[in-house]
């Protein structure tokens, strides 16, 4: 648990184990939640990245892809199809 103070102006300073663990850095963004039982503070990239990995979960496995380098091969093969069609539409 960690304690901050807020500044006449409304500032607190984040504790330094705080931003390590959310991932924020200088400049960044955080989004403020409203909850029935508080208010709780994210990292709204963060927050961005583990939804689109929900999104993802379980689409690996449809795809049979079980590592990196059956990625890279799916790409490549997306990317040689379609450089295959545009080369037949100009032919």
């Amino acid at each position: 648990m960690e304690l901050a103070k807020v500044t006449s102006k409304g500032q607190v300073t984040i504790p330094v184990s705080i931003r390590k663990r959310l991932g924020i850095k200088d400049g960044d963004k955080l989004l403020f939640i409203e909850k029935p039982e508080g208010v709780i503070m994210v990292n709204p990239t963060m927050m961005a990245f583990e939804k689109i990995g929900q999104a993802f979960r379980g689409e690996a496995e449809k795809l049979g892809l079980e590592n990196d380098d059956d990625v890279v091969a799916m790409v490549k093969e997306i990317r040689r199809k379609r450089w295959v069609q545009s080369n037949e539409s100009d032919a």
